[in-house]
């Protein structure tokens, strides 16, 4: 199971800064005003081999007038429920204030690993003054600087050696594991009453009913594999309940930890923004993908509806448009059982290795046909070709100049890839490496 590492503390301790130093990104906004941050940035990270995922929540603030701090305060709150570790971040400029102590007394009481980051800590001067804050009684403190990295690696080393070890769940290893996602009140938890005749899941017509992800294990038909409904995405705009935060967080553990996401699209509203987000988040953690567009038998349909539909859909989700689409309905039980097939078809696509000697017999012609442009007079030759032994779909190729190909040939080998061996519905991995 995936960790997560939730960044709280008081508004303008350069949380945000920390955050986008450890996704290696500069995903939230950093400003000198506080308060900047009034939602949550999700991020992955890896550290000496570890992945997990970074949660930047916004400051932390007691006894305001402000709606927007009283928001903050739920979502530190739930963010240290939900988290495996926290990790409190203080100004060394600024020392100790009331609202330092206001967040220390919340996570004396919280049995999980906290971590003390005195941050801005970047002259010998600052590394003096760092140890005024054992006094808020949380024990080791690390030293760093989030806007230059230092003492930065330390931190990570003990972060990482405290990840709990996630105990044995009900879920055995080696069978698929299938999420169901999508926004609110799409029918997810209705797909799967479907599919399994059993009303597990509670069905309502109000968005966010189901708000943990429940694992359902289906064996009909010669199939065995986890089915896991999630609860629903909603904009973060949206976000205003503390209930409805927590199934976000959930959802987005779900999503990593499964091998295929089917994701529902509502056809009377057709693929929206929030949808793209979601597709955005399973190709970014490299899930098979399936689109399922649900609640077909209530649009009124012509001979040109599936492709007009469909078009849409590939427009909105380009350049990855090599994903399966179905057209089905939860409540009539159309298509639902071929939803599944093309779910396995998926999985085995991305499970798939390919022989070496066939690998280099397609990709070879191709690049001799189209061989990469040459820059600066220097021509570039690709050798080799090889599957990496990875989880997902992975290729290297060997070159004499690899830092000189740029994203348009990346895009023609993928196609190459595509166009001769089955990886619909899953996110290709290529690497150009040195000969």
């Amino acid at each position: 199971m995936s960790n997560i590492v939730a960044i709280v503390g008081r508004p303008n301790v350069g949380k945000s800064t920390l955050f986008n130093r450890l996704i290696e990104s500069r995903k939230a906004i950093v400003d000198g005003v506080s308060g900047v941050t009034r939602d949550r940035n999700y991020g992955k990270s890896v550290w000496n081999g570890k992945e997990f995922s970074v949660i930047d929540t916004g400051g932390y603030v007691v006894n305001s007038e402000d709606v927007f701090e009283e928001e903050i305060r739920k979502q530190v709150h739930l963010a240290i429920d939900e988290a495996d570790v926290i990790l409190f971040t203080v100004d060394v400029e600024g020392g100790i204030t009331d609202l330092d102590q206001e967040v220390a007394a919340i996570l004396r009481r919280v049995k999980k690993p906290v971590f003390l980051a005195v941050n801005k800590v970047d002259n010998n001067q600052r590394i003096l003054d760092a140890p005024e804050f054992y006094g808020l009684g949380l024990g080791e403190l690390y030293c760093i600087s989030a806007m230059n990295g230092s003492g930065t690696g330390d931190l990570l080393d003990a972060l990482v050696s405290s990840f709990p070890k996630k105990e044995a769940v009900e879920v055995e290893e080696g069978i698929p594991r299938f999420a169901v996602v999508g926004r609110p009140n799409v029918g997810k938890s209705s797909f799967i009453n479907a599919l399994t005749g059993v009303d597990r899941n509670i069905v309502t017509d109000i968005a966010g009913t189901t708000r943990d992800s429940i694992n359902t294990r289906y064996t009909k038909y010669g199939h065995d594999f986890y089915l896991v409904d999630t609860a629903g995405l909603r904009k973060k705009a949206r976000v205003n309940e503390d209930l409805e935060f927590y199934s976000v967080l959930r959802s987005v553990r779900s999503i990593e930890e499964s091998d295929v996401c089917m994701l529902l699209i509502d056809a009377t509203r057709g693929i929206e923004g929030q949808d793209i987000n979601i597709f955005n988040l399973m190709i970014r953690n490299r899930k098979g993908v399936v689109i399922l567009v649900n609640k077909w038998d209530l649009i009124e349909k012509d001979t040109h509806s599936v492709k007009k539909f469909t078009e849409q859909i590939q427009e909105r989700i380009a350049p990855f448009v090599d994903v399966p689409i179905l057209f089905m309905s939860a409540l009539t039980k159309q298509r639902i059982f071929k939803a599944l097939e093309i779910a396995i078809e998926v999985y085995e696509n991305r499970q798939q290795k390919l022989k070496t000697s066939k690998l280099n017999e397609v990709l070879l012609e191709a690049i001799e046909k189209y061989p990469p442009p040459s820059v600066k007079g220097k021509y570039i030759k690709i050798k080799y070709v090889t599957q990496l032994p990875s989880p997902t779909p992975s290729f290297a190729l060997f070159a004499n100049l690899p830092q000189y190909i740029k994203d348009p040939y990346r895009r023609y080998i993928e196609n190459q890839l595509r166009d001769n061996f089955n990886f619909s519905g899953v996110p290709l991995q290529i690497f150009f490496r040195k000969k």
